[in-house]
């Protein structure tokens, strides 16, 4: 901004929500408290609808008093008794004091640093991601009741890990949109904890930044002046995909708008997007909110209004409810009076906001005596927390290469000495990524491996992570090397290479630390294991190709407690089953691909080679869902349907029998319209038994494809993807243990096809799934009309 797997652990965290000594809440009543001067008008009653309460609320207030309410620091309305309130904070991975809704400190001293989401990602777990943001609920929610947090929490970040060099692709759950989606549902779904029949939330989560948001400052354009030029096409399979699923299946309160314009138009202006897509189209129950100072960003940089009253206009008239910003609270009074906006507008902006407030309780009185106002400061950094941190980052950890099967290391190798070099071996903040807190405490690498090596010797070899100059201390790390039984070398980038506007120029290791790793290898003894750190991919191609280097860990930002996983991995505690959520491309890529090219279909034509494994078919250092594991598995395909028929609405059928030659028509058509096809009877069930046929336990995540065969009318000339993720679930299996994995396939969205108009198709004919070894060819026929 501008300014699976876990059982044990899910009772555990359900232990750490209740039961206790429940405290004395610091923080007095919001609004409604007993006796105050509305504590007997319609808003303040509970049994009211939440958006009945709101309207009346909104009805007794001033249009000054309404104006200051658009705004992210809100004004309070003394003389009904509502305090005052922030609506920024932050929780993409543990409550975040990147906004000024939370404070640490006191009672809070920190709070539980899980993983980075482009690691948790790496999981492939969507149990593991709901128990993330449920405990994270809890922690904000005590925060809150204590008086040092909101309950308004600007995360997730779903959107799409589009380009390698984005510094905040570490933020989002990666390149896949159906990974994303899973994502974004999950972690809401867990933030929110929405009670089915009232509506009521423990926190209200939000989804950011809609849409097609991609790129913050590379070579010369930046964030604030960039026009994302995306086809419909796109727009519908790729970049929407998980917003869609935040809303629609997550049943997230809020949406953040971007600060890109979007073929044109500021996404904070768009009302096709903000009113057409979010709220009328897959029916946002919630508000809109505008990322910090994108509004007067679209006046000031992209002079998109001619003046500061036109830009209320726009926003608020395209469906924007609230401004991260003082912008609206200073010049929408002014709009209405040149006529440009009425207070119908203004009702509508603040109706939206409110009701959110009033399903958080915030209008319920006093809030020890709410649901949650159990939660104190014992309900942060538990034992339960810390714990799901770990398991966390031993969960997304990626194994890439493994020659010779050197991991895990020996015990006898840990009886002797390991050397632990490069610039990451003492990480502690680099860890926990950025739109991070403070953390409940730090165990780095090093600290990691010592808990398990008799002897632990550190060099850095370098002196920070950009390595640069001369002046680098890769000779004693080298020295160190030579004389340890084993080498680990823990290396990678951190928040001064990739982050919030700083994107990337290379995909290469910062400055030497190539030739630190090289010349470790060369040196060492013993086996050399490379663990890298990062958010984005890196072109690590010379330590694939390196004999003496033989294993290889990606670890994301693995949070607070990535170096006792780290360690629990290389020696054997846990067996690695993570997969990587983004291609890992080779440097020369760049050379392709301009970060302002949006498309994600490869053009031949024009040596473009599209983007990311759903369309990109050349040459990698890791593909999508690369990861080993310190065991094997094996797929057969239990039960798959071989054919499945496509039968049309009501009013397809019936506008389709209209027509005398209407069935000749379809039966040769090449895809039926996914508006016009029964969807809900389209759930086609992939049934997988997979063998865990190595030594060890491990987890596995079944993997499943879908690609149309032979092409489609689409794969000829609109990019229909060469393959795309339709479902994936993980399981654990002892040494020797089998287990049915029961998947289930919607066919309108994982077998559909966008065209060039965005418009979702299913093709007729041949569907290949793809899992693992195994290809299943399942047949989708349209149904026959007047036969």
């Amino acid at each position: 901004m501008r300014r699976l797997l876990l059982l044990p652990l899910l009772v555990l965290a359900g232990a750490a929500v209740g039961g206790g000594v429940v405290p004395v809440a610091a923080r007095s009543a919001f609004a409604c408290a007993a006796g105050g001067p509305a504590a007997t008008l319609p808003f303040c009653r509970r049994s009211l609808p939440a958006r009945a309460r709101a309207r009346d609320l909104v009805a007794r207030l001033t249009r000054a008093e309404k104006v200051r309410l658009l705004v992210n620091n809100a004004a309070g309305v003394p003389r009904l008794g509502v305090a005052g309130y922030e609506w920024w904070s932050e929780a993409l991975h543990g409550v975040s004091d990147t906004g000024p809704g939370v404070r640490f400190g006191g009672a809070f001293p920190g709070a539980t640093a899980f993983p980075q989401v482009i690691g948790t990602a790496a999981s492939f777990n969507a149990t593991l991601w709901e128990l993330i943001g449920q405990a994270v609920s809890d922690e904000g929610r005590a925060m809150y009741n204590g008086g040092q947090a909101g309950l308004t929490f600007w995360s997730p970040n779903v959107n799409i890990f589009r380009d390698p060099r984005w510094g905040r692709g570490q933020e989002t759950p990666g390149e896949d949109p159906a990974v994303a989606a899973r994502y974004a549902a999950a972690y809401v779904r867990g933030l929110q904890q929405q009670q089915p029949s009232s509506g009521r939330l423990k926190l209200a989560a939000c989804c950011k930044h809609f849409t097609a948001y991609d790129l913050d400052n590379w070579s010369g354009t930046d964030r604030f002046h960039f026009n994302a030029v995306v086809t419909r096409q796109d727009l519908e399979d790729t970049f929407n995909v998980p917003f869609r699923s935040c809303v629609v299946d997550g049943r997230a309160a809020s949406v953040m708008c971007s600060y890109n314009q979007v073929n044109g138009v500021p996404t904070c202006a768009d009302a096709a997007f903000l009113r057409g897509t979010i709220r009328r189209r897959w029916g946002l129950a919630g508000y809109i909110v505008s990322d910090c100072d994108s509004v007067d960003v679209f006046y000031s940089d992209q002079h998109y209004t001619r003046t500061r009253e036109d830009a209320v206009a726009a926003t608020l008239r395209a469906g924007l409810d609230l401004d991260c910003g003082p912008f609206l609270a200073q010049y929408t009074e002014g709009a209405v009076a040149q006529g440009k906006v009425g207070d119908g507008d203004i009702d509508a902006a603040v109706t939206n906001t409110v009701t959110v407030q009033m399903r958080l309780g915030m209008f319920d009185g006093d809030p020890a005596a709410q649901p949650f106002g159990h939660l104190g400061p014992q309900h942060v950094c538990t034992a339960a927390h810390q714990e799901l941190a770990v398991e966390a980052a031993r969960q997304g950890i990626v194994l890439l290469k493994n020659d010779g099967r050197a991991l895990p290391l020996s015990p006898a190798t840990a009886r002797r000495a390991v050397a632990v070099v490069g610039p990451h071996a003492e990480a502690t903040v680099a860890m926990i990524g950025n739109y991070a807190g403070k953390p409940c405490r730090y165990t780095t690498p090093l600290q990691g491996v010592a808990r398990y090596a008799a002897r632990a010797a550190h060099q850095p070899g370098c002196t920070d992570v950009a390595c640069a100059g001369s002046g680098q201390p890769i000779a004693a790390a080298v020295d160190a090397a030579r004389r340890a039984d084993a080498t680990i070398v823990v290396a990678g980038l951190d928040q001064k290479i990739e982050a919030e506007g700083l994107d990337r120029a290379s995909l290469l290791l910062p400055g030497r630390q190539a030739e630190l790793i090289s010349s470790v290898a060369k040196a060492s003894k013993g086996p050399v294991i490379l663990v890298l750190m990062s958010g984005g991919p890196i072109d690590i191609g010379f330590a694939q190709n390196d004999p003496k280097i033989a294993g290889i860990l990606w670890a994301g930002y693995p949070g607070q407690a990535g170096g006792q996983a780290i360690a629990d991995v290389i020696f054997g505690h846990h067996n690695p089953g993570g997969k990587l959520p983004v291609t890992w491309y080779p440097q020369d890529y760049l050379q392709k691909v301009p970060m302002t090219n949006m498309a994600m279909r490869a053009n031949p034509a024009k040596g473009y080679p599209g983007r990311t494994y759903r369309f990109y078919t050349g040459p990698t250092i890791h593909p999508f869902g690369h990861g080993l594991s310190y065991t094997s598995f094996t797929h057969s395909l239990a039960h798959a349907p071989s054919q499945l028929t496509v039968r049309l609405s009501a009013a397809a059928s019936s506008t389709a029998s209209a027509s005398l030659n209407a069935t000749a028509r379809l039966s040769r058509a090449a895809a039926v319209r996914v508006a016009h096809a029964r969807c809900e009877e389209l759930r086609m069930p992939v049934h997988v038994d997979v063998k865990n046929v190595g030594e060890r336990d491990g987890a596995h995540t079944v993997l499943v494809y879908a690609a149309a065969a032979p092409p489609s009318e689409a794969r000829d000339g609109s990019g229909a993807p060469v393959r795309q993720l339709v479902a994936f679930e993980k399981v654990h299996l002892a040494a020797g243990g089998t287990a049915r994995v029961e998947m289930g396939i919607d066919v309108c969205d994982g077998l559909s096809v966008a065209d060039r108009n965005g418009v979702r198709r299913i093709p007729v004919g041949e569907h290949r799934l793809i899992i693992g070894e195994l290809t299943h060819t399942v047949t989708i026929a349209l149904e026959q009309l007047g036969v």
